[in-house]
């Protein structure tokens, strides 16, 4: 027999927690509002692009190729397929063993993956020029 009081202690630990991170999170907003500095001037550099150390050359607001866009979502797409072949080599050996079923479902899966790499060459959307 359980006493009701028991399964309270659980939640008692999750609220000292989420104490802890109240307090923790207001004395970092606390300590950068006391002595963060305030800027009291603003000048013309304070507004311009600056990235690693590096003076930007020309204009900032440059136009990308949509072939740079392109290649990133279709690197994106074939990722997201390797992941799914993860879980498969997994269980490759579990399930070998009740039958060749899974060999066939992966030869689909990379028949599937190879032809849309063979549509993608084929319309050139992985070449630059």
């Amino acid at each position: 027999m359980t006493l009701p009081i028991e399964g309270s202690l659980n939640y008692l630990a999750v609220l000292i927690l989420m104490v802890i991170a109240v307090v923790i999170a207001s004395a970092i907003i606390g300590i950068n509002k006391l002595m963060g500095k305030i800027p009291t001037y603003y000048t013309k550099k304070r507004y311009e692009t600056y990235e690693c150390g590096v003076e930007y050359v020309g204009d900032a607001h440059q136009q990308f190729s949509v072939r740079y866009y392109l290649v990133g979502i279709i690197f994106l797409i074939f990722d997201v397929e390797v992941v799914f072949m993860y879980p498969w080599t997994l269980v490759y050996q579990t399930y070998l063993k009740s039958g060749p079923t899974i060999l066939l479902e992966m030869g689909l899966f990379f028949i599937l993956l190879l032809g849309g790499y063979a549509y993608l060459r084929l319309r050139g959307a992985l070449s630059w020029d």
